[in-house]
């Protein structure tokens, strides 16, 4: 079961459509996306990267970028300890790249996923304080190791901390009490006294802001590092941040330079793993491109993936990203066997009742735990935590749902866990596996999700007539890339439909191609890519069909056609 509703904002559409020369269509498309009035309007087609705000606007800022520039002309030896995702991976690029393009003494270092899990840990400390590093400044983590930095800090060294994540808090009688690390810079804009106006970036973009401050400060050209932004993009989309505001600007910008990028691993990376250079978009980012990059950090060492954004000739950045498409293949067969033990458990057990799914898979690898809970969390439609057996202890991650704060909700039951982290839709966490059983029972008592809950939500942006779908309609949609997370690709209904010539096609026969006829007689060649004998059973007891869909225009050939791809079906 689904709930489909229209969404039904308002606004004088024509105003909109003839102020700034677009269609009554694509103005009422971006009135759904929540912007209103002319500023934001303007800024989500026409906004350029002169448009980001500046990063000294961010608390510590200031601090941090003395701090550096210092070290920096001191020739001190800093290190850069990131993360072994793919915003990690990028932020930890961008952090070195800026440095040592200002002449520091730089090196970094990357948590092993399975030998020393997430962010900043004493290890870490240890290997810098051996290797006799001055200064650590971390990125895409650090908020929420309070401990290793007051460590790292009594041994001598100086640590500035860069992340995004939420800063963590304790709650006594309903009031939040945060708490910051006392790091000598703290840069993060989820912190309560960060005035940056936009809170959304990730760790990676965090890190650019912190480099372009640094290089005006040290009376460097800002330009001379612009290319760093196609990491940005890698990472706010690899990340799944919102596409909006900053994050918009950042991916479709950092889009336009990887089709022309001079980094010889993500050319590399693009041209084995058969992407069409023109056809690029953050679609590929997300299933293509940062599979590949999170693979190194899943199975093998994410600074694997480090080196090939490091490579300076194209053999290695080659062999290197062969490398890196091979583990993805074996992480895709891995997550697969997963996912069909996590259905089997539900469908077998008591599981299936519960609000909050709380999965235990053993021998599952630790690393595509999270992989695993977001194909879960697609199918059942509630927030769902797989768990595996560590090293030390059993370590999981959550994938949540729009209507349920993952972090808070885990805050609640904070007693359970060894370490804990995250936020609204996605977590991180470690317990003793005696605390398994405790855990799902808790979890879901704490949980007040409704059955309503619980429906999956269709948002349609509007109803459309066959009549209206045409090229000059698919090229306007284009106006409104990149498309993902916080800006949908989107979505038209219409009812009353007859389905003409349904048949199942493709090598694997993955594909519905069929007709779809409205009560005009108006035609649209259709094709849908889910379930695809569930869909031609259903097609086939109904005489009439109401469908969701997004027009394209299909070149085969050299021959273009209209067509539009179904999404939903009833």
């Amino acid at each position: 079961m689904e709930k489909w509703f229209l969404s039904m904002k308002k606004a004088d559409f024509n105003q909109i459509a003839r102020k700034y020369n677009i269609s009554p269509i694509l103005a009422r498309l971006i009135r759904n996306r929540d912007l209103i009035g002319d500023e934001q309007i303007d800024f989500y087609l026409n906004g350029t990267i002169a448009d980001l705000y500046d990063g000294i606007l961010m608390k510590d800022m200031d601090k941090a970028v003395e701090i550096l520039s210092e070290k920096i002309r001191e020739d001190k030896p800093i290190r850069v300890i990131g993360d072994y995702d793919i915003d990690g991976v990028n932020a930890t690029y961008v952090l070195q790249e800026g440095i040592s393009k200002l002449g520091g003494n730089v090196d970094t270092d990357i948590p092993d996923r399975m030998r020393d899990g997430y962010g900043l840990n004493q290890a870490l400390i240890d290997r810098a304080l051996a290797d006799g590093i001055d200064t650590i400044i971390t990125c895409d983590n650090g908020i929420a190791a309070a401990d290793e930095i007051d460590y790292g800090r009594q041994q001598g060294l100086t640590v500035i901390v860069t992340d995004h994540h939420e800063v963590p808090y304790l709650e006594d009688g309903g009031e939040k009490e945060y708490i910051l690390p006392r790091a000598d810079a703290v840069v993060d804009p989820h912190r309560t006294d960060c005035e940056y106006p936009f809170k959304e970036l990730c760790g990676a973009a965090v890190a650019y802001k912190l480099i372009e401050v640094l290089f005006e400060v040290m009376l460097r050209d800002v330009d001379d590092i612009d290319y760093l932004m196609e990491n940005v993009a890698i990472a706010t989309v690899g990340d799944v941040m919102d596409l909006t505001g900053e994050n918009r600007i950042f991916v479709k910008q950092g889009l336009e330079m990887l089709k022309r990028t001079h980094n010889y691993g993500l050319r590399a990376l693009i041209e084995c793993t058969k992407i069409s250079v023109e056809r690029l978009s953050a679609y590929h980012i997300g299933f293509v491109l940062g599979p590949c990059i999170n693979a190194s950090g899943r199975l093998d060492t994410a600074k694997r993936a480090l080196e090939l954004l490091m490579a300076d000739n194209c053999r290695d950045a080659m062999m290197l990203a062969e490398d890196l498409k091979a583990l993805n293949d074996s992480r895709k067969q891995m997550t697969e066997k997963g996912v069909e033990e996590a259905v089997r458990q539900i469908e077998e057990g008591p599981l299936k009742e519960d609000k909050v799914l709380v999965v235990y898979l053993p021998d599952c690898h630790e690393s595509i735990a999270g992989i695993i809970a977001g194909r879960i969390r697609e199918k059942y439609y509630r927030p769902t935590f797989v768990l595996t057996r560590g090293a030390r202890g059993v370590k999981g991650s959550g994938r949540s749902t729009p209507v349920y704060n993952m972090f808070e909700e885990m805050c609640r039951c904070r007693e359970l866990f060894t370490k804990f982290g995250g936020h609204k839709l996605a977590a991180g966490l470690s317990l003793e596996e005696e605390n398994v059983d405790k855990f799902r029972r808790s979890i879901n008592e704490l949980s007040n999700l409704s059955a309503d809950d619980l429906l999956p939500k269709v948002s349609i942006d509007m109803q459309l007539p066959f009549v209206y779908v045409t090229e000059t309609l698919v090229e306007e949609i284009e106006l409104m890339q990149p498309f993902g997370k916080g800006n949908p690709r989107p979505l038209f209904a219409e009812k009353h439909l007859k389905v003409i010539n349904p048949r199942i096609i493709g090598k694997n026969q993955n594909v519905l191609k069929f007709q779809a006829e409205d009560v005009n007689g108006n035609r649209l060649q259709a094709v849908y890519f889910g379930e695809v004998h569930e869909c031609l059973k259903y097609m086939e007891q109904k005489q009439e069909l109401s469908l969701t869909f997004y027009p394209s225009v299909n070149e085969y050939r050299g021959v273009k056609n209209l067509q539009i791809t179904v999404v939903n079906y009833q």
